[in-house]
């Protein structure tokens, strides 16, 4: 608003009260108002005192702000018909990648994906990761997709050296197909080919939603070229084994695995630690050959582990 000679000028004015016109003050004096014309003699100037130059430049300035709301306002309300109209096809929206971070924030966006899909879901679960996207951490979501009339399809890497191998095969669609591939890409989550869930960093910690139906379609088409050069994992590999095969401890925390309970779950329901509980599982798992949650799963469904008497009467 004023330039440092400026405010030397008008400190002077202040001071001595008038100085002659031709001291050639800063313009921005003159343009701002803070010196004017002495009345009775214009070869001199006079300052405009502060108490009365800073409301008159304030009102200056909030004038001009409420110049510019007003336009906004009219620019927001010119625009309104345009952001309601759909976006030509083929044409890319903000909305069509979205990036996901934190694991609270990808777990809410794909239970909402797994609770509103109908038809189809198909994943990509490399050997060794870690449950992901949650729903493999939480059977009961995948059960009632399931119950729907969903048809399920994973990709998943072999058993390790030393493993059951696996018999060709095909499996149930209302019970899910797994077939293995060596190579694999880190994850893939797509359902109902309308929305898929990509991976982005190790960790789950960051992830992409892509609603764009041109990437959904193209993600999902390799996903079947995947899959077609897959091995089936044929869920009847398991062994068949009587209840009284497997203790009656493991047997019980196996019918609760299978209900959905989560390991600390089970923990509190059988009155012992996590640790314990997962050591029984791996028990259960070595005896199936299983090599992840998502086949032992599979595995228990086939073995008869679960068959005859429940032990809660």
């Amino acid at each position: 608003m004023l330039c440092p000679p400026g405010r030397d000028f008008y400190a002077r004015a202040l001071r001595e009260g008038r100085f002659p016109a031709d001291a050639a003050p800063a313009a921005c004096l003159l343009a701002t108002g803070l010196l004017y014309a002495d009345p009775d003699d214009p070869a001199w100037l006079r300052p405009t005192a502060p108490a009365v130059a800073l409301p008159r430049l304030l009102a200056d300035i909030e004038g001009r702000v409420a110049l510019h709301r007003g336009r906004a306002a009219r620019l927001a309300t010119a625009f309104e018909p345009f952001t309601r109209a759909e976006p030509v096809p083929g044409t890319a929206t903000a909305t069509d990648v979205t990036v996901l971070k934190g694991g609270p924030r990808i777990a809410a966006a794909v239970r909402l994906a797994v609770a509103d899909a109908r038809r189809e879901i198909l994943s990509i679960r490399p050997r060794g990761s870690r449950p992901w996207p949650p729903p493999y951490d939480e059977p009961w979501r995948m059960a009632e997709f399931r119950a729907r009339g969903g048809r399920l399809r994973t990709l998943t890497q072999p058993p390790r050296d030393g493993a059951a191998p696996a018999r060709p095969g095909t499996a149930s669609g209302a019970g899910g197909e797994t077939r293995a591939l060596d190579a694999l890409p880190p994850g893939l989550f797509v359902c109902d080919r309308t929305v898929a869930f990509i991976p982005a960093a190790d960790g789950g910690r960051l992830a992409f939603e892509v609603r764009s139906p041109a990437l959904v379609s193209y993600v999902a088409t390799a996903f079947d070229i995947l899959w077609r050069l897959a091995e089936p994992l044929s869920r009847e590999a398991a062994p068949r084994l009587s209840g009284e095969a497997v203790p009656p401890v493991q047997r019980e925390i196996t019918r609760l695995l299978a209900d959905g309970l989560t390991d600390r779950e089970i923990a509190a329901r059988m009155h012992m630690n996590v640790r314990t509980v997962r050591v029984h599982i791996a028990r259960v798992a070595h005896t199936l050959g299983s090599t992840s949650r998502t086949q032992l799963g599979f595995l228990i469904s086939r073995s008869g582990i679960l068959e005859g008497r429940d032990p809660r009467g």
